[in-house]
């Protein structure tokens, strides 16, 4: 399983409730329309105009193949742009996990996310 990390700055902290609103009634409903996303979350971080980043995602894929075939759907295209009206990515990281990794209440990460 591949992890993005994306680390986000607003272009208007201003907007922030907008963009939150955005993240937690379109942005993740709209994650059982793309095959590939296992988990994704988004964390506030911090809501200073100075910070160098205000949120960060957390996307688990089943592989970054699937996903990049995943960002040509209508749906992902469609966040794409309402993302981009409000934010931009400060920073991307890709990673493999290693092994399965641990979740509380469950024998390991991979059952928690149920892959």
């Amino acid at each position: 399983m591949e992890i993005i990390i994306h680390k986000i700055r607003l272009l208007d902290v201003g907007r922030a409730p907008a963009f939150e609103e955005w993240v937690t009634t379109e942005d993740y409903a709209a994650c059982p329309d793309l095959p590939s996303v296992r988990q994704f979350s988004v964390q506030r971080v911090s809501l200073d105009p100075a910070a160098p980043f205000h949120y960060f995602e957390v996307i688990a894929v089943t592989s970054m193949a699937d996903f990049e075939r995943d960002m040509a759907l209508p749906a992902f295209c469609r966040l794409v742009d309402r993302f981009s009206a409000m934010a931009e990515l400060a920073e991307e990281v890709i990673g493999t996990r290693l092994g399965a990794g641990y979740g509380a209440n469950s024998r390991n990460v991979a059952d928690a996310m149920g892959s």
